[in-house]
């Protein structure tokens, strides 16, 4: 026999609900300026980042994936639109003829190099200013603490 629904307790809702809609408004504002401020969308400026982040700017696409929380899917068709516009490139994984590498190109590292000042300006104006120093600090610890967790659960 199933377990019953374990609800959640008014104050856990009314964590959950604000954390949602913080999360929500803050990545959709986020997203808006870097729109407006670099012609790229989210999702290019994600795949940047996490792609010049790397020494050598390059990721296994399954990697990259995985490092975004991204479906094969989605990734592929980002990867696609990307490409056509030079940010990125397909080279191919001389050890694994099956797998890819996905590689920031200069234009890609041109693009998140004029991306990324507004984006942090953006990111203090609207998150780190708010907090203090502590409940930054605070905030970083809850939200490793959530990460450590869900990487100890099924999905």
């Amino acid at each position: 026999m199933d377990a019953p629904p374990r609800w959640l307790t008014q104050d856990e809702k009314a964590a959950w609900d604000s954390f949602i809609r913080m999360q929500e408004t803050l990545i959709g504002r986020l997203s808006r300026h870097v729109q407006a401020d670099s012609g790229m969308s989210a999702a290019d400026y994600v795949v940047l980042v996490s792609l010049t982040e790397r020494s050598d700017g390059r990721m296994r696409f399954l990697d990259l994936a995985k490092d975004v929380e991204w479906e094969k899917s989605r990734m592929s068709h980002q990867v696609t639109r990307m490409a056509k516009r030079g940010l990125v490139a397909k080279e191919e994984c001389p050890d694994d003829g099956r797998g890819a590498f996905i590689v920031a190109t200069p234009a890609g590292y041109r693009a998140i190099e004029e991306a990324a000042p507004p984006h942090v300006e953006h990111v203090r104006r609207l998150f780190t200013d708010a907090l203090t120093p502590n409940q930054l600090k605070t905030f970083g610890r809850i939200c490793k603490r959530v990460l450590d967790h869900m990487e100890k659960q099924p999905d």
